[in-house]
């Protein structure tokens, strides 16, 4: 993250606590009055800074990974298996193989049939 980004980010998030102040002093002090929306300028400020919050964290984003499969898998096979996302899904303990388990099954049945049939 820059600097730049970050001081947009954080002159940002300074307005939005500024506008969430605001707020909540307008209504304890209209509690009293008849009036329950909130001043123009509240809500002015609140949508400008989350505008300039947004834009100070689109511009500490990191690069984009590419839309295709085939060049996002390519790149992993070039930088190694460690930063494949998948990994600990395909090496976690307790995961059934179904293919493996539906041949187990079917071995089993057949072996149940044999023995009925004799």
């Amino acid at each position: 993250m820059s600097f730049l980004s970050r001081a947009v980010t954080f002159f940002g998030l300074i307005l939005l606590v500024h506008a969430g102040y605001s707020a909540h002093e307008h209504t304890l002090l209209s509690s009293s009055l008849a009036s329950t929306t909130l001043p123009q300028d509240i809500i002015i400020e609140t949508l400008v800074s989350v505008l300039i919050v947004s834009i100070g964290l689109v511009l500490s984003a990191q690069k984009l990974k590419p839309v295709s499969w085939r060049e996002w898998a390519g790149e992993i096979e070039r930088e190694g298996g460690s930063r494949n996302p998948y990994m600990s899904l395909e090496e976690r303990y307790g995961f059934w193989d179904i293919r493996t388990k539906r041949k187990e099954f079917a071995d089993w049945v057949r072996g149940q049939d044999v023995s009925i049939k004799e």
